[in-house]
């Protein structure tokens, strides 16, 4: 597991039930977190669209649909990062074997888009497997990325 940013990051966490209709909540969550680390326009959207990325396959993907299983979402605010940690209580994945959504035999499909989306948007992406349970960590640079 990470070690905390530092002891002057402010920490935002929402716990959601492994059902789609609780990604709704992630919307009101962040804007708490992007008026307190005063993301603008463009760093909230990147923000907003990783996270509900995230969230979706915690929900769908880790915990299966499970109401049972919980998905934990984290935010620390730092004066230079702002990271989300996305843990569901899944059995993991193989990163290598997630296809990718620019080939031309995977443009139609319905699914496959939300690790290339959170790449792409965020700075900085990593997976941890530990124990019961996967995180992903979303990483903004808050001194760098304001475009």
């Amino acid at each position: 597991m990470r070690k905390p940013l530092r002891t002057t990051a402010r920490t935002f966490q929402l716990t959601l039930r492994s059902i789609p209709q609780q990604v709704r909540r992630v919307e009101g969550f962040l804007q708490k977190v992007g008026e307190f680390a005063h993301l603008d326009e463009i760093q909230m959207h990147k923000l907003m669209v990783s996270v509900t990325e995230a969230a979706n396959n915690a929900i769908i993907h880790g915990n299966k649909l499970d109401a049972e299983k919980k998905v934990k979402v984290t935010c620390e605010v730092s004066p230079r990062w702002l990271v989300v940690t996305v843990s569901d209580q899944g059995r993991g994945f193989d990163l290598k074997k997630i296809r990718n959504p620019l080939e031309e035999k995977n443009l139609m499909r319905e699914s496959g888009r939300g690790i290339f989306l959170m790449r792409t948007l965020m700075d900085k992406v990593e997976y941890v497997a530990e124990g019961a349970g996967v995180q992903v960590e979303l990483w903004m640079d808050l001194k760098n990325s304001r475009q």
